[in-house]
Formats: C-alpha cells, sequence, structure tokens
C-alpha cells in the first residue's frame, strides 16, 4: 500500500506534492525547515501589516467618533440651556409640592388688597381678617407661617413640619417685623407681612440644604396665620 503524499502547504514554493528532493543520495530536510521557516516569517510580516493598518483605522475612526459626540453634545448644550434656566425658575417651590397659606386665588385677590405701611417700615396685606382678640405683648401665641425670600421661594415653613410655631410675642423672641406684624392681628386671621431688611436678619440666616439662603439685611416675605393664644380663650370663656 503506498504511502500517503505530504500536504502541499506545508512544502516551500517550487516543490512538488509528490516527489523529495535529494542532494547526494540523501534528503535535503534542512530545505525543508528553511523553506517553512521562511512561509512563517512572511506570515508573521502579513499579520503585523493588517494589524497595524487596522489599528490605524480604528484610531480614525474613534477620533471620528468623539467628534461627532463632542459635537451632539455641544449641540444639545445649547439646546437646553433654555430649557435648564426655566427648570431653575420653576424649581422654587411649586405650590403642587410645598404647602401654603395663600394659592394661586389667593394671590390674585390679594393684588387688589391696600398696603398697609407702618412707621418701622413694616408693610402688610391681609389675607383675611381674624374675628378673634389681639395678642397682648408678653403673651405667648400659635401660628403658622411661610417664610419666603422676595422671588417666592420658600426657606422656611411651619406647615412643612406639620407643627404650629409657639413664640412670645413682643419678647425678641422672633425677627422684629413677624412680633410687630403678628401683634395687630386676631385670631382666625391671615396676613402677608413684606419685612425690610432692618426688621428681618441682621446676620443673614443659612437655609436648610435646597432652600435659598437669606443674606445679612435682605428684606423677607412672611405669610402668618394667627391660630390662637394659648390661655386667653379660657379667661374669655
Amino acid at each position: 500500500m503506498a504511502s500517503s503524499s505530504p500536504s502541499s502547504l506545508l512544502l516551500p514554493p517550487g516543490s512538488s506534492s509528490g516527489k523529495t528532493t535529494k542532494r547526494h543520495g540523501t534528503i535535503n530536510v534542512f530545505d525543508k525547515v528553511q523553506g517553512l521557516m521562511n512561509i512563517n516569517v512572511q506570515c508573521s510580516n502579513l499579520d503585523l501589516r493588517i494589524r497595524a493598518r487596522e489599528k490605524k483605522m480604528d484610531t480614525s475612526l474613534m477620533k471620528r467618533r468623539d467628534h461627532v459626540i463632542g459635537l451632539v453634545l455641544g449641540v444639545s448644550s445649547l439646546c437646553n440651556i433654555g430649557l435648564f434656566d426655566d427648570t431653575a425658575k420653576a424649581a422654587g417651590l411649586p405650590p403642587e409640592d410645598k404647602p401654603r397659606l395663600c394659592d394661586e386665588n389667593c394671590e390674585k385677590e390679594l393684588e387688589n388688597v391696600p398696603m398697609v405701611t407702618t412707621e418701622s417700615g413694616l408693610q402688610f396685606k391681609d389675607i383675611k381678617v381674624g374675628r378673634g382678640p389681639s395678642p397682648p405683648v408678653g403673651f405667648q401665641v400659635a401660628a403658622n407661617y411661610v417664610a419666603m425670600v422676595p422671588s417666592g421661594q420658600i426657606f422656611d415653613s411651619s406647615l412643612e413640619k406639620g407643627q404650629l410655631y409657639i413664640f412670645r410675642v413682643g419678647s425678641d423672641q422672633v425677627i422684629k417685623g413677624l412680633d410687630e406684624g403678628i401683634l395687630s392681628m386676631k385670631v382666625g386671621g391671615k396676613r402677608r407681612l413684606y419685612i425690610p431688611g432692618l426688621l428681618a436678619f441682621p446676620k443673614g440666616l443659612t437655609s436648610a440644604p435646597g432652600r435659598p439662603r437669606v443674606a445679612p439685611n435682605s428684606p423677607v416675605v412672611f405669610d402668618v396665620s394667627l391660630e390662637y393664644i394659648p390661655g386667653l380663650e379660657v379667661e374669655e370663656e
């Protein structure tokens, strides 16, 4: 049985698949090995050239991709500037998210309410005039309040805390503008106080995270409702 001939892929160029070259009566193994080495070197060089070309193409594609992404992001940023500005303006305190003493209808009605200005510079508008007594100096009062900067952003609120604020009026326990504004109110009443800087926070106020900071001697706005005067109702009974 004849032996199978070696594969032509393992032979150097120019060799026939069915013959073996001889020199001086011996098989020239060195020529075969040398041929195989030449093929390997050629294949290696070809592989390196292919990889170099692929790397160059990948680098070029990456640069183009980065350039396109940069253009897209740039255009997106330009288009979104107005959107972010509008969001920032509306981010203050949306009525549906933050409880208030004066809703949208109240705000419209308040435009027609006359402004009262006191000697100290405090200004106020009565949202609702109460029917109960006014608090005597030194008495405690229970009130709700929504404190805002002039733009309408809330920096503090008893409504959000779910607890009435109790303090003694006329005893410097609160800012001067709030003290003066509540002294002339009646139980059951609601009032908007426009407090000038000198009657507000002389040293400023650092608010909770996400709330506007109150600068020193800057004006503030308080919506206040006088709920009751502890002890005074008992005396009237």
